[in-house]
């Protein structure tokens, strides 16, 4: 063995241990969660460390450069071109040096750490009228020493440039242990010996080497060092990738934020006629100027017409003064359509629109992959239309797809390509494309990057920008830096191949055997996993709006908590080099056990990846002929244990059982339930006893309208069964029928031939039949027993044969379980018709209402609302009806996003409670603290009332409770 090989992992690991007072781990999961950031690319590290200080860092390389192995700086892991990823020790800057060390109003400065992310900084300038520049579309997971590193800029760069820019002093360690300040001028900034020497016998290369524009990211910045540039050594090292030093500590420049914006949204026939127009506007002095095409919206509702869009944002003193110079801006524009917007609130779901489009771009419009590699290319303004032209005719050469987007203003393009990465031909064609491509740059006087930096991706063709004698000084100045080539060996100078180490290469070329459908991906679970590409929108810290995703990470803070580190983790999984156990990992389950399975980033996710889908195809494999948990037993079975006790009217027993604190002790610890919980009490009367004992509708008091199918799930049928009640009131004086699902079947399935049969031909086939319940599975599903859960979803779909043949709809109360029938129903069973015509059936109640009863009119009920819109109504159902049918009944105020943290049965399972409790700290229960007097506390899901009443001693209710009170306080009636 040579070199890295040749260096004992363990010698190396207690190296380490010895010297570093911060973290280092070397397990399977730390190096797992490290092999890949946002790139196309993947490198097995040895070890992973989290240093405390800068003297961590030192220890750190010298250890490693004692031993000859790399060292990788990381921060937030969102690195586009493969700068993040290592085959050495990886240094994480965001566990301990992740603070903001001073903050100076008046001179507008802030010392800050490599760790801290973005929108940390921008929280705490905010209240002095103060922000940090730059700001990519990642603000909420990005660090500082990443945007130093990569000279990040984003979307407000024509107003205040790069992060070059704002920078004003650097605190770095080099590889060989040397501790400098750098900064302006040679005489007060530190630099490595002979850097001043290689600027001053390169001069004439320097002055004339580098293209101007703004956005010029590509290789080193050594014409900052220039005499006329004022010898600015921070500058210079900015862009750099973590190949000339570590940085420890920064100084940066704060600028003014305007009082007040406005954003002028711009419509324009195509993206060329968009980009044609960008540079025109500059003369406005806009903020940003930000384009986007039809292919990367999700809903051009809230957009003018148009098939591309420029985003204009304007700034002022005063509300009047931004939106005149946003109206001015669309005097300016010869644009198809244009909308000016000044309320914060539509700006930012506007601005969503584009920040998602970084996720969005990953899928092409008929759901194929598309990859980053060429994100970022750059040009002047003025050429961005000639050059798009010229892109698009490359990309139909190649037989290639990519939708541009970005930063029209700063002539600044990012675009994922349908590239073929998995083949041998794929990826040769993505080669030929990638070396045609920078010649096409480089033709338009432009930057191979313009934003992310060159990393892997792009760093093997900078001879073809810059020329080999530019290039040539380039890796004399790493030597001048890091004479060893410990620090990011590989990036920038001496590069590795572009078409190296490519992440999918080690993932099975065969599908492997799976029990969902994943009929988005193919039917491939490999597929599914490749959804995560690294944006790592689950990394958000604090929640905001409606999101839910990730409430575990936002608990722990643990990379392996969020949905990208669990993504990775089942990514390894599949390759089999670092995670080998397969489907029996430990690691993985470890990793998925504090997964709520919110199935927040199923909506949330830009590429909608579908945790919840993933944790229960897992746990399916895991515990196949294994013994399972006691929770998977107790919790997963639990409409089967309530079927048993109301068959033999056990409900008033077990809850005077439960009272009895020894005895509901003995009953938790024996079904894996946490002792802090407590046992929700049993309904002595289901909802369907008391649906069989009203008795026959009276003729004189039928309603005329549609008949609905209302569904007894296991919550109201068992635990709440007052929902279910006041349903019926509120279903029925809204002028609807209401029925039950049928509790018999044909002992024989009929063919479903999708013609429709006379009600006399469904009386005929139920003649012979068994008695039996609807299931939704979603308990079967959550605890990952999947074969018992098609059994369940078979069973109910033969028992559903006679709705299907109507145009009924199914109204679904509890909104986990209409989210099983809309999503796990279909993607269980995808080769049942049944199963998707059951799965469009579905409607919640607010949906019901809104299509079966358009003309009737809510009780006024005039009281303000809190609460949580549930976290899978969220994710799969939508609230807008809901939303419609509060404001129609007077309920006042919007409900609080995230998750309740009880989320069916993870809040019980012994070793949840305090990630569970937490998580109903972040948003629900400060919002129901705070809630004004008389507020009706508004929660339609049975684990969100739970959590709701044992955490904050507040009984959450029902929409439909809280109507049908109302409609008792109209009528003097009682709900039965």
């Amino acid at each position: 063995m040579t070199g890295l090989e040749a260096v004992p992992v363990a010698e190396l690991e207690a190296a380490l241990r010895a010297v570093v007072r911060g973290d280092v781990a070397f397990g399977v999961t730390a190096r797992a969660l490290v092999t890949m950031d946002a790139s196309n690319y993947r490198r097995v590290p040895r070890g992973v460390v989290a240093p405390r200080d800068a003297d961590d860092v030192a220890a750190v390389l010298a250890v490693c450069r004692e031993r000859g192995v790399p060292v990788v700086a990381r921060g937030g892991g969102t690195s586009i071109a493969g700068q993040a990823t290592g085959t050495g020790v990886v240094l994480d800057f965001t566990r301990h040096m992740n603070r903001l060390l001073a903050l100076d109003p008046e001179a507008r400065t802030a010392v800050v750490q490599p760790g801290l992310v973005l929108d940390r900084l921008q929280e705490a300038a905010a209240p002095h009228g103060l922000r940090f520049g730059p700001d990519p579309s990642t603000h909420s997971r990005c660090t500082l020493g990443g945007m130093i590193g990569n000279n990040s800029c984003g979307s407000h760069s024509v107003a205040w440039g790069t992060t070059a820019d704002s920078v004003r002093r650097l605190d770095v360690v080099t590889a060989r242990g040397q501790r400098l300040r750098l900064g302006r001028g040679w005489g007060a900034a530190g630099s490595p010996e002979g850097l001043r020497e290689l600027v001053d016998g390169g001069l004439a290369r320097l002055r004339t080497g580098f293209p101007e524009l703004p956005r010029r990211i590509s290789g080193y910045a050594l014409d900052a060092l220039l005499p006329e540039n004022g010898a600015d050594v921070a500058r210079s090292f900015c862009g750099s990738e973590g190949t000339l030093g570590v940085l420890t500590e920064a100084a940066v420049r704060l600028v003014e934020a305007p009082r007040a914006r406005a954003l002028a949204v711009l419509g324009y026939g195509d993206e060329g006629a968009a980009a044609e127009a960008a540079a025109g506007l500059l003369t406005q002095g806009p903020l940003t100027v930000e384009g986007m095409a039809a292919d990367l919206v999700r809903s051009a509702a809230e957009l003018p017409r148009g098939g591309a869009w420029l985003f204009v944002e304007t700034g002022g003193e005063s509300a009047g003064e931004a939106r005149a110079r946003a109206e001015a801006v669309v005097r300016a524009a010869d644009a198809v359509d244009a909308r000016v917007v000044t309320d914060p609130g539509a700006q930012r779901a506007l601005w969503r629109i584009r920040e998602d489009a970084s996720g969005t771009a990953t899928r092409m419009p008929d759901g194929t992959e598309a990859w980053p590699g060429w994100e970022d290319c750059a040009v002047p303004p003025a050429r961005l239309g000639p050059y798009l032209r010229d892109f698009r005719a490359l990309l139909a050469a190649h037989g290639l797809r990519g939708t541009p987007y970005g930063h029209f203003g700063d002539g600044c393009i990012h675009v994922r390509i349908d590239f073929d990465l998995l083949t041998p031909p794929g990826v040769a064609r993505f080669r030929r494309f990638s070396e045609e491509l920078a010649d096409l740059v480089v033709a338009h006087g432009g930057s191979l990057s313009g934003e992310h930096g060159d990393g892997q991706a792009r760093a093997e063709l900078l001879p073809r920008m810059y020329g080999e004698d530019m290039v040539r000084l380039f890796e004399r100045a790493k030597v001048v830096w890091d004479p060893d080539d410990l620090l990011n060996p590989g990036m920038l100078v001496r590069p590795a191949p572009l078409d190296a180490d490519l992440r999918f290469a080690v993932l099975p070329r065969e599908p492997v055997p799976v029990a969902f459908g994943y009929p988005a991906d193919g039917g491939d679970f490999a597929a599914a996993v490749r959804r995560c590409v690294g944006v790592a929108k689950c990394r958000t810290t604090t929640a905001s709006g409606p999101d839910v995703m990730c409430p575990s990470f936002r608990v722990t803070g643990e990379e392996e908590h969020s949905t990208r580190g669990r993504a990775r983790l089942l990514h390894e999984m599949l390759a089999g080099e670092v995670v080998t156990g397969g489907w029996r990992s430990e690691e993985v389950r470890d990793a998925l056990d504090l997964c709520l399975a919110c199935k927040g980033c199923r909506s949330d996710c830009p590429v909608g990846v579908d945790m919840a889908t993933y944790k229960a195809e897992f746990l399916h494999h895991h515990y196949a002929d294994r013994r399972r948990p006691a929770a998977h037993h107790s919790m997963g079975r639990l409409p089967e244990w309530l079927r048993v006790v109301d068959r033999a009217r056990l409900a008033r027993p077990l809850n005077a059982l439960a009272a009895v604190r020894p005895l509901a002790r003995l009953g938790k610890r024996l079904g894996g339930v946490a002792a802090e919980r407590e046992i929700p009490a049993l309904a002595p009367v289901t909802f369907s006893r008391w649906w069989r004992g009203r008795g026959p509708e009276p003729e004189s008091r039928a309603a005329p309208g549609d008949l609905v199918v209302l569904w007894p799930d296991t919550f109201t049928e068992y635990l709440s069964p007052s929902v279910g009640r006041a349903a019926v009131r509120v279903l029925e004086a809204a002028g609807l029928r209401v029925t039950l699902p049928p509790t018999v079947r044909p002992r024989v399935r009929p063919v479903g031939d999708g013609t429709s049969r006379s009600p006399a031909a469904l009386l005929s086939a139920a003649v012979t039949a068994r008695r039996g319940r609807v299931c939704c599975g979603l308990t079967y599903v959550s605890t990952g027993q999947l074969d018992r859960a098609r059994t369940v979803l078979r069973r109910t779909l033969d028992l559903l044969e006679p709705v299907l043949e109507t145009a009924a709809p199914v109204v679904v109360l509890e909104p986990s379980c209409a989210a099983a029938l809309r999503g796990d129903l279909p993607g269980l069973l995808p080769d049942d018709p049944r199963a998707a015509r059951l799965a469009d059936r579905v409607r919640t109640f607010a949906e019901a209402l809104e299509q079966h009863a358009p003309d009737w009119a809510p009780p006024r009920v005039d009281r303000p609302a809190v609460g949580q819109t549930h976290c899978h109504q969220h994710a799969v159902l939508g609230d807008a009806a809901d939303r419609r049918l509060r404001a129609a009944a007077g309920l006042a105020g919007d409900l609080v996003g995230g998750c309740c943290g009880l989320a069916g049965d993870f809040g019980f399972e012994r070793g949840h409670y305090e990630v569970s409790a937490a998580c109903a700290e972040e948003r629900l229960l400060p919002a129901v603290r705070q809630a004004p007097g008389g507020a009706a506390v508004l929660a339609d899901g049975f684990s969100c009332r739970a959590q709701l009443e044992q955490l904050g001693g507040v009984r959450g209710r029902h929409l439909a409770e809280v109507l049908a009170e109302a409609l008792e306080r109209e009528d003097g009636e009682t709900v039965a």
